[in-house]
């Protein structure tokens, strides 16, 4: 009540007073249970009770009561037993809208000011039940049970047909994924194959949500394939752009920036839903090339490797047998021959070896009746001898340009890859590639500029804001340095001033003071990088869980719309813009942890998190005040008896804290139901 006391909702304590002036006044009962912790409480407050236009509806329909859970149990337990029974859910803020005799008619948890994704508003529901009140109230008195299934029954084609309507969307993408897979050698389509790391995304997803081991399937399958393939390379790391056939042998050998970084993001994804550790490695060894070769003194990350050198497309990455021969013991040039597809005339053009891998290594080491340790270590000896001989050569160009947005997408990668890997020189690598571009990057304005390359220039497009804002993201929940999570609500504020299209919804290309173009573009389709409307919807919902900002959903609603508008009936190549509505369509979870980022048991609460497929989650660490100006549900969310504290929220309802481990994995595994 203290919090609310200022609310221009009228609101009662529960007492004789309020239902003495329900029955005066004829009117039925909003009540409203909560407690001060509660993230989705605060959302509904600061959305619908603190807005004169809602509370103007609530004071004109209602007789108001707000209940402290903590409190009185005794009315949060009756009350949540009647809404599980008749919602099949249950979870804080609670609603219940009772008539004067506390019989109820109506239950749910949290509601927005305005429909949302297929969900009613305030601003709908109010003038709905009061129409019934007026109209049907002798009805509702006899048989509140009956009345609210009518009820429900002229919510449901509403509420429902937008839910369908996504899971429709989405079943199409997999079904369109589904159709054009090669189920033979991994991937989609046929020669030229690209790997589009964005449809393994959406495949996990897909898998996440519906437990079709058949998505699954078809990304460990690609994973695998790919990395076997000689479109990776075997010797430094990192992949190769394409391969020219279906088999992934044959590579267009350029390597660009952006493919390690979606690709390292599919691996790590990959190993947190599977375990498998050859996924793991592959994540390291792309991450490692980058460090290695791709990031400059600055921070920043470099462009691209050409794919020629001394005049000749892969000549730096091709092997003849002699070349392998004088680079390796006889024992290592057999397992090479064994494993590698190593011929005397080459498998390639002119004598040429391209390497890959015939079978994966748990496999080989059963077929060599070898201990896959050993396997390990002995072809870890012999890639650091190739990668000894291979740096003797020349070298393809490097394109050292340091670009936003694919900066953007690289930190995000480190970032995620330091979580899941339990690796701080990732975190260390993210964290300088962040800095660099906040400093030399961005105007006093807070304008992004595209490229460096001694100095910035070059007004920033919409990928610009959209992969930073992403990067920035993850970036906050490896480290948890606020600045990062600053950063990034401060980018989309200035990326939805001046991309928005206000008429339509969605983002442009290019900003509105931008250079006079025939044409401002709004692209929606996720190609070899993914769409910087699907990355910003993605970003916005994301920023509105960690700020109970819903303007920042709703824009991200806009451009749902707006996206699926422009794809039609076209079931592939909007892979990230599913991702983004199955986040949409939840369940999604909000993990607060309450205490110091170094405390031990802090430590072990982010590794069981990290160590998880959890892609629809935000996790917020509440160390210090501050934070409570960005995240201002998360104020009063502090530590129980000292202890570092888990507050986990799902599908717009919250958990009671825990600072029990198992417990918070146990709520964890009921919010990804």
């Amino acid at each position: 009540m203290l919090q609310h006391a200022y609310n221009p909702v009228q609101w009662y304590p529960w007492g004789d007073e309020a239902f003495e002036r329900a029955k005066r006044e004829d009117k039925p009962i909003f009540l409203s249970v909560g407690y001060s912790t509660c993230h989705w409480c605060h959302v509904m407050a600061h959305e619908s009770f603190e807005d004169p236009e809602v509370a103007a509806l609530m004071n004109k329909a209602f007789i108001c009561i707000k209940v402290d859970r903590e409190e009185r149990p005794d009315i949060d337990n009756t009350y949540m037993a009647i809404a599980q029974a008749m919602t099949g859910r249950g979870g804080w803020p609670l609603t219940i809208i009772m008539t004067p005799d506390k019989k109820p008619i109506f239950a749910a948890t949290y509601i927005p000011k305005r429909g949302r994704f297929g969900q009613m508003g305030m601003m709908e529901l109010i003038p709905r039940i009061h129409t019934l009140w007026e109209g049907n109230k002798e009805e509702l008195l006899a048989s509140a049970d009956e009345v609210l299934e009518a009820f429900s029954q002229t919510q449901a084609p509403a509420v429902e047909s937008w839910r369908l309507e996504l899971d429709a969307i989405i079943a199409r993408g997999y079904d369109g994924l589904s159709a054009n897979y090669d189920a033979l050698n991994g991937g989609f389509g046929t020669a030229p194959k690209f790997p589009s790391p964005s449809n393994l995304l959406f495949l996990l997803r897909y898998w996440k949500r519906s437990g079709d081991d058949a998505a699954l399937d078809m990304v460990k399958t690609t994973l695998l394939a790919m990395r076997m393939g000689g479109i990776y390379d075997h010797v430094g790391g990192g992949f190769h752009r394409y391969s020219t056939d279906e088999s992934w042998l044959v590579p267009h050998f350029e390597k660009m920036l952006y493919d390690q970084a979606m690709l390292a993001i599919a691996y790590v994804e990959a190993f947190q839903a599977t375990g498998n550790e050859v996924f793991a490695r592959t994540a390291r060894e792309i991450l490692d090339y980058v460090l290695r070769d791709m990031t400059s003194e600055t921070g920043g990350f470099f462009s691209a490797e050409d794919a020629d050198s001394e005049g000749e497309e892969g000549k730096y990455y091709l092997w003849t047998a002699d070349e392998l021969n004088s680079s390796l013991e006889k024992e290592e040039m057999r397992l090479m021959v064994r494993l590698f597809d190593v011929h005397e005339s080459g498998n390639y053009e002119r004598g040429r070896n391209i390497l890959r891998l015939r079978s994966a290594p748990q496999d080989a080491a059963s077929v060599l009746k070898m201990d896959e340790k050993e396997l390990q270590n002995r072809l870890e000896k012999i890639r650091l001898k190739l990668f000894a001989v291979r740096e003797k050569r020349v070298r393809p160009m490097r394109d050292d340009k340091i670009l936003t947005d694919w900066n953007g997408l690289m930190i995000a990668a480190f970032a995620m890859a330091a979580q899941a890997l339990q690796e701080p020189k990732y975190a260390s690598a993210a964290m300088r590639s962040a800095d660099f571009i906040l400093k030399e990057m961005r105007t006093a304005k807070w304008r992004l500029l595209h490229r460096y390359r001694g100095e910035a220039g070059i007004q920033a497009n919409l990928d610009d804001y959209a992969f930073l804002i992403w990067g920035l993201i993850d970036l906050y929940e490896t480290v948890f340095d606020r600045k990062y999570l600053q950063a990034a609500l401060e980018l989309n504020q200035v990326m939805l001033q001046h991309f928005w299209d206000d008429k339509q919804g969605g983002l442009f290309f290019t900003p509105d003071d931008g250079s006079a173009i025939l044409l401002r573009k709004k692209e929606f389709y996720d190609g070899a990088v993914p769409s910087g409307n699907s990355v910003a919807m993605l970003n916005l919902l994301r920023l509105a869980h960690f700020t109970g900002d819903l303007a920042l959903q709703d824009a991200s609603e806009k451009i749902a719309r707006a996206a699926v508008g422009a794809a039609g009936n076209r079931h592939t190549g909007y892979a990230m813009l599913l991702c983004a509505l199955d986040f949409a369509l939840g369940p999604s979870i909000e993990i607060v942890l309450a205490g110091d980022r170094d405390d031990e048991d802090i430590q072990k609460m982010l590794q069981a998190i990290r160590v998880r497929f959890l892609p629809n989650k935000i996790v917020l660490l509440r160390s210090d005040e501050q934070i409570g100006m960005l995240a201002k549900f998360a104020k009063n969310m502090s530590q129980l008896d000292g202890r570092a504290t888990a507050y986990v929220c799902s599908g717009q309802r919250c958990h009671l804290p825990t600072t029990d481990l198992k417990k918070m994995l146990d709520l964890l595994a009921k919010s990804g139901e």
